[in-house]
């Protein structure tokens, strides 16, 4: 039986660019929590942060990866402080095979520098605030099924390999 796929990891780290190839290559539906989350609230992720706070942006983004998840298998990628949030990740393992996009913090920092759509990436040191955010996640992502590095490899490559791990994981 199919399983979804779901990427975690840090900002920076790939998850939308590989997660749409990878939904290309296993011909199914690409899911970009974000995006659902934008096209629901009808206003940017950050300017979410800024009016409601994170601790609503975190429950309307555990609304959106459920529903996902309910439905047909899919490629779901959420943004990169979901999986660090208590109750996200057993439930999401019993329906998905959960990949965690490695990436180095200063690769990953490099990815995003100025996306003002990144609202826990604004600061003076992006590469310190990067790390804190690794050190903080890091032990949510490990619980991931596999880990896969995206640091040196191409968008295709990191995503052939997950194609390949889906299948021979996940049903696909």
């Amino acid at each position: 039986m199919k399983r979804h796929v779901v990427l975690v990891g840090l900002p920076g780290a790939g998850k939308t660019t590989v997660g749409a190839l990878v939904a290309e290559q296993l011909g199914c539906p690409f899911v970009d929590i974000d995006a659902v989350i934008v096209r629901r609230m009808q206003m940017p992720v950050a300017r979410i942060f800024a009016e409601l706070g994170e601790t609503r942006f975190r429950s309307i983004e555990r609304e959106a990866v459920t529903e996902a998840l309910a439905g047909e298998p899919s490629v779901v990628v959420p943004g990169g402080g979901w999986a660090a949030q208590e109750g996200n990740l057993a439930p999401a393992r019993a329906r998905a095979f959960v990949v965690h996009l490695k990436c180095m913090v200063i690769i990953a920092v490099k990815r995003i520098e100025g996306l003002a759509s990144r609202p826990l990436m604004v600061g003076e040191d992006p590469v310190d605030t990067m790390r804190k955010l690794m050190l903080e996640r890091e032990p949510w992502y490990n619980q991931a099924d596999v880990e896969v590095k995206n640091d040196t490899r191409t968008a295709p490559q990191t995503a052939d390999d997950i194609v390949l791990l889906a299948r021979q994981q996940a049903g696909w």
